[in-house]
């Protein structure tokens, strides 16, 4: 009698901490070749607030099954579809705060493959985030298809009257990550469960067996329900504790592994844009590349040709400070300012001359590439609210399994974690995880990135 084989299990919950978040595929791409996570159907918690579910838009379809090329491929916002497409992905949950919009609310069934007419890998949802990137095929068009359910749920900080067992716990667990430690000195932990029993209970905090915050979570549940802050338990608020957990928690078992990712700025965000470039020259960016989506009930034929002016608008924006690289005198502003929906241009170059004699208009193009529907979340978040929210995520955390690894993106050298803040949010996150799950094995891969990510191995495509 054959039966399934046993799932390999870490001694230490790893947390492998990178700075650029698509460096983070290389450590899930180890977990499956030591078979600690399957070769298909994985499942992903991520905390963002970016998606980063956009698809690499030349690359070839096959590129996955070669790593060294993938790996070269990807970049911060574009590295999940291609494990999607190759199979190894196919559920994610992405938990947005409130300030991050960039997909619609709620549970989207998508599939990914390879476009028959191009060889890229392309996507059938008809969400705007998709669509303006030129993104969507029709699923007769795609080969080697791949299911994807994408889970979009807002996650609230919690109300600023609530003081939980969480938030004491955590403060303990600060004050020692923020110090200098040994890797390893953590305390003793188990699994969370989930069940059916957290959806009907509306604040019962359940961490692990063993951990710090059992007990009291246990005393804090026996309060009276009366005493409860809104927000944390009534399941029909959106962004509320519980709402989180029942659109979280049906994707998960005890007995599967799943990834849990957080990426830094999902605590406190920023547009790092909004920096290079004036108001106004923003404002320039965001008519040049704006993305206007098709009706609601829009026909295959209407969708077709959304796209294909998508694609081209971009592939003529692309070309056009190609062009201004090698030159941008009057003659090449006037040439791509006299197209449809470019005169624009001329005002943009003007102003950036003005401040710079010798513009990137390399990084102008890439900023006009967020300026589509929705812009860049924005959001610097006081310390009290970043209090908040890993508190918030602490109660999730509490009510879902444990993970069998963390991958953790700083984001700062690129500034969408705020530098100053970041190693702060840090130490409050591994705070939570170690409260909740014992002892970690961490890995700050940015300290010595090129060491790490030599040693990552490639599952063989199935």
């Amino acid at each position: 009698m054959s039966s399934a084989p046993l799932k390999r299990l870490y001694k230490d919950l790893p947390v492998w901490i990178v700075e650029d978040h698509h460096d983070v595929v290389c450590h899930i791409y180890r977990a499956i070749a030591s078979r600690h996570l399957p070769q298909r159907d994985i499942k992903m918690v991520h905390f963002d607030s970016h998606p980063d579910l956009l698809i690499p838009v030349n690359m070839s379809a096959d590129t996955v099954f070669d790593k060294d090329k993938l790996f070269s491929e990807l970049s911060i916002e574009n590295w999940i579809m291609p494990m999607v497409y190759a199979g190894h992905v196919s559920c994610v949950a992405w938990l947005h705060p409130y300030w991050a919009q960039q997909i619609t609310e709620g549970e989207h069934q998508m599939t990914v493959g390879r476009d028959s007419s191009t060889t890229t890998i392309r996507v059938t949802s008809k969400d705007h985030y998709f669509l303006s990137d030129g993104l969507y095929v029709p699923e007769e068009q795609l080969e080697n298809s791949q299911p994807l359910r994408l889970n979009v749920v807002k996650v609230n900080p919690v109300p600023s009257s609530h003081q939980s067992c969480t938030e004491k716990t955590t403060a303990e667990h600060t004050d020692r990550w923020s110090a200098k430690r040994p890797r390893k000195e953590c305390s003793d932990g188990g699994e969370a469960s989930c069940s059916q029993a957290f959806l009907r209970t509306a604040y019962s905090l359940q961490p692990a067996e063993g951990s710090q915050t059992h007990k009291i979570a246990q005393d804090e549940a026996r309060n009276d329900s009366q005493t409860r802050p809104v927000g944390i338990g009534d399941e029909d608020e959106e962004g509320s504790t519980n709402y989180v957990v029942k659109r979280t928690c049906g994707l998960l078992s005890e007995s599967e592994p799943y990834i849990l990712d957080i990426d830094l700025d999902f605590f406190s965000c920023k547009n790092p844009f909004k920096e290079l470039y004036t108001q106004v020259e923003y404002a320039i960016l965001q008519d040049l590349y704006s993305f206007r989506g098709p009706r609601p009930d829009a026909s295959e034929e209407e969708l077709d040709e959304c796209v294909d002016h998508r694609i081209h608008q971009l592939e003529d924006l692309e070309a056009a400070f190609a062009d201004l690289l090698e030159d941008d005198g009057d003659e090449t502003v006037g040439r791509w300012a006299s197209r449809p929906g470019m005169a624009s241009l001329a005002q943009l170059v003007s102003s950036l001359k003005s401040r710079n004699p010798c513009p990137d208009y390399e990084m102008v193009h890439q900023a006009g590439l967020t300026c589509d529907s929705v812009e860049l979340p924005h959001h610097i978040s006081p310390d009290e609210e970043i209090d908040r929210l890993v508190s918030a995520v602490h109660l999730l955390l509490m009510r879902l399994p444990k993970p069998t690894l963390v991958t953790m993106s700083r984001s700062s050298l690129d500034e969408y974690c705020p530098a100053e803040q970041v190693d702060s949010v840090q130490s409050r996150v591994l705070a939570v995880l170690e409260s909740q799950y014992g002892p970690l094995d961490i890995h700050k891969d940015y300290d010595n990135p090129s060491t790490e990510a030599q040693d990552c191995f490639h599952p063989q495509a199935s």
